[in-house]
């Protein structure tokens, strides 16, 4: 089983760089709006006293922490340090004592943060070698810089026989409304041992808290993932886990994360666990009309696992729900497509119960993923069958697609390798890549394709050996193709390709960086709804995301910044410079007096676009205008399945302030660009 989507590379980069320059929490710029106020927690603030003792250690901590800076101390090491200060920051910053012993905790977290500043000091990380017991461990996100948390639980015998290979469980948990980094830190302190019987490692992802694992909170999951696999393999443990042995799992929001990440990316596990949870985002989410925008229609496929039901036949499914479980629908929306499709899963119905997972069913969910993580797979096998509906899910082992016919819509794979080459049955696809199996050669192969027969195709050899085909469909017709040509026609041509496909949320899942400009807008008006639209991404960003908001002046941006971040612009081409900048290679017309859009003019005195496309300043990268996340505060605060794309990848906004809404807009119009970044 291979990790195809960890993007290992990049995930190294974490023990090549220091720790931040500074320890002060990032300055937030312009004014600060104001959170959902429905459903407030209840607050239990520290004393004076109490609180200036929190303030006190936490100085006494960033303090040594800028002495192991002096000291070169370095990641992974320091993150695991610097996670302890970062948590009472988020606590304090958002006044998130939501337990009346949350002050208490808080002390725990920065003594146990100061005693591994000390160890660390004197050139010791005894946490990474101890097992038996839960044990924190962080890692820098590659999206932010900022530091978030994970816990490794290693079985009693862990590393004591060199032979034994253990499995791995990635975790996800529920939802919490009061889960935060200090909560978090404090109940996984390693103050109890680890199960006698545990046989496996398990790895608890904190996931930025409550967002079901989408947007930032997936590219943590396996961040986390191979955070722990570089550690362990710089610690010489690397073997003691068995990549052909992951089990992803969790329940309720955990459950929905489950069920996603696992069948968007199934060859990344031996079975999934999914408990409870949704699937499907129409019916679940009951604020919701049941017919939304078109464009927002579209962009649920993203996350609507439902959609992904098919990809059942890559992973085994061991789900889980309580008899008198609302949520028991999620388990029921998967089965009814895969009794359609002739596929099946595993459900485990607990009689009687309603949302609860007790000890009794977790064990028999237990045996079920031992039974499945036990079964010899193949690493290659010889049978795939894939479906996606974006390509930012491209690929099961040894089949990536590499352009749609149109996002959104199902595209589908089914693909048997034999001794002398492919057969392939394809929907809704331009191109794609079947990778050859171990032993093969360069000789010619057959590949037939959607009734087509290609003979003697000659396998492209990479620069590393392996060998692959690569197809192209043209005026109805398959043919072989150079990657090379692809890749050129890319640029020559955008098209949406993997992590480059919208939508506009899509930016803020890899590295970004917003940018305010620092010249005079033509307008007040729209320059103030963009310096206020920064301030509130800055806001949700902190607290829901759980990180720092990566901002710079545009005089200040780096070409570093222009070759490996997405660009995120706010205000217009008067006041931003990049945005003047950008402007000649983006679907649009924009000056003083309009904005011309679809053909259209509008008055630029109240008019605001918002769109992501390809940087016109980096070919790998995007632009994103005037735009942080496209779902705010109250999303964050209801369900999970609000967190989808309001916006698609463009939207027209007319500012139209009232009373009792001073930053009320309207949008005039919003879309997708097709496969090809064209206005339709």
């Amino acid at each position: 089983m291979r990790l195809r989507h960890l993007a290992l590379p990049l995930l190294l980069l974490p023990f090549l760089l220091l720790g931040p320059d500074g320890l002060s929490v990032a300055p937030k710029e312009g004014p600060k709006p104001p959170l959902a106020k429905k459903g407030k927690l209840e607050v239990f603030p520290p004393d004076r006293a109490t609180l200036a003792t929190i303030k006190e250690r936490l100085a006494k901590l960033e303090k040594a922490l800028a002495g192991l800076r002096k000291q070169g101390v370095r990641d992974p090491a320091y993150a695991d340090v610097e996670v302890y200060r970062k948590a009472v920051v988020w606590l304090l910053e958002h006044n998130e004592f939501y337990d009346k012993n949350s002050a208490k905790w808080a002390l725990e977290v920065l003594d146990r943060g100061l005693l591994r500043a000390s160890q660390q000091a004197r050139g010791e990380a005894p946490w990474l070698q101890q097992s038996g017991l839960s044990v924190v461990r962080a890692h820098r996100s590659r999206i932010d810089g900022s530091v978030q948390p994970y816990v490794i639980t290693f079985p009693h015998d862990y590393a004591s026989d060199r032979r034994k290979r253990y499995r791995l469980d990635v975790v996800l948990h529920g939802r919490n409304p009061k889960l935060t980094e200090v909560a978090f830190l404090y109940h996984n302190r390693g103050h109890q041992d680890a199960p006698k019987a545990l046989s496996h490692v398990r790895l608890d992802v904190y996931g930025r808290g409550n967002n079901a694992y989408r947007w930032a909170g997936e590219t943590d999951v396996f961040e986390a993932l191979g955070n722990f696999l570089n550690v362990e393999e710089m610690l010489g443990r690397g073997n003691f886990i068995d990549p052909s042995r992951f089990v992803l799992r969790g329940f309720s929001m955990g459950g929905a994360g489950a069920w996603h990440i696992g069948l968007h990316r199934p060859d990344n596990f031996c079975a999934i666990g999914p408990g409870a949870g949704f699937t499907k985002t129409i019916g679940y989410a009951s604020t919701l009309p049941a017919k939304l925008p078109a464009y927002q229609e579209a962009c649920l496929r993203i996350y609507d696992a439902v959609d992904y039901a098919e990809n059942v036949f890559n992973v085994p499914v061991v789900a889980y729900s309580g008899e008198k479980d609302p949520q028991i629908d999620a388990a029921r929306n998967i089965e009814k497509e895969l009794k359609r499709l002739g596929l099946s899963m595993t459900h485990l119905v607990a009689p009687g119960l309603k949302h609860d997972f007790p000890a009794a069913w977790q064990k028999k969910a237990e045996e079920e993923y031992a039974k499945q993580a036990g079964r010899e797979r193949p690493d290659s096998p010889k049978e795939v069958r894939f479906v996606t509906y974006t390509l930012k899910y491209p690929s099961c082992y040894w089949v990536t697609l590499m352009a749609l016919g149109q996002h959104y819509k199902l595209a589908r794979v089914e693909a048997r390798r034999h001794d002398h080459g492919f057969r392939v049955k394809t929907t809704n696809l331009r191109a794609l890549r079947l990778d050859l199996w171990a032993g093969a050669t360069r000789e010619g192969i057959e590949v037939e394709i959607d009734g087509q027969k290609l003979e003697k195709v000659i396998p492209y050899q990479g620069r590393r050996g392996e060998l692959a085909v690569y197809l192209e469909k043209r005026d109805k017709a398959w043919a072989s193709v150079l990657p090379e040509r692809l890749f050129v026609e890319r640029q020559r041509r955008p098209q949406k390709v993997h992590n480059l496909q919208g939508p506009i949320d899509d930016a803020f899942t890899s590295s970004f960086l917003c940018v305010r400009g620092t010249g005079e807008a033509w307008h007040e008006a729209t320059a103030e709804h963009a310096r206020e639209e920064l301030a509130r991404f800055q806001t949700e960003w902190s607290k829901y995301l759980r990180g720092e908001l990566p901002v710079k002046n545009d005089v200040d941006v780096t070409p570093d910044d222009l070759a490996s971040r997405h660009l995120v612009l706010f205000g217009d081409p008067a006041s931003n410079s990049l945005i003047e900048q950008a402007l000649p290679g983006l679907p649009m017309k924009w000056n003083r007096k309009t904005i011309t859009w679809q053909g259209k003019e509008y008055d630029a005195s109240k008019h605001v676009p918002v769109l992501v496309y390809p940087s016109p300043l980096s070919p790998d990268h995007y632009v994103v205008l005037n735009s942080g996340h496209t779902f705010h505060a109250r999303d964050f605060e209801g369900t999970n399945a609000l967190l989808f794309p309001r916006l698609g990848d463009f939207a027209l906004l007319e500012l139209a302030p009232t009373k009792d809404d001073p930053r009320k807009v309207e949008v005039v119009t919003a879309g997708l660009f097709d496969d090809f970044w064209r206005l339709p």
